[in-house]
């Protein structure tokens, strides 16, 4: 009896099985996820940009700076800040902060595990902020 050869060289790392197959779809779907999520926050931004700023309920990509608020365009991101302020205090206090080190801080510390109610506000709160002309992020952390 002759062994049967292959007149293929072996595949190695390079083959195709389930968990790989697994890991793809995974992959895709959590791009998929967070492609929709980053539409959603963008449309925030652009809402609460145009009602800030234009007095209008709208997702039309505006630029602030075409405003007709004349000074009153200052008290614009107080208000905004305000709005936030309320929702961190009477919402949940989790909201507050700068993003990444809050997000490490949910992994190691709570399981990565985060209450809806967090997942709701932080993004809104972050609309708010971002749509009023506010500090947000890095800029923030020295206010």
């Amino acid at each position: 009896m002759t062994a049967k050869t292959s007149s293929h060289p072996p595949r190695g790392d390079f083959a195709l099985n389930t968990r790989l197959m697994r890991i793809t779809v995974m992959a895709a779907l959590i791009g998929a996820i967070s492609t929709g999520a980053a539409r959603v926050l963008l449309d925030l931004i652009r809402f609460f940009t145009n009602l800030f700023f234009f007095q209008t309920f709208s997702l039309a990509d505006r630029s602030p700076a075409a405003n007709t608020l004349g000074l009153w365009v200052i008290a614009v991101p107080v208000i905004g800040g305000l709005i936030v302020g309320v929702v961190a205090r009477y919402g949940s206090d989790k909201i507050r902060g700068h993003g990444i080190p809050e997000a490490i801080e949910a992994i190691l510390f709570g399981k990565s595990k985060m209450s809806p109610k967090v997942a709701l506000l932080k993004p809104l709160s972050s609309g708010i902020v971002i749509g009023s002309g506010g500090p947000f992020g890095a800029e923030a952390r020295s206010s």
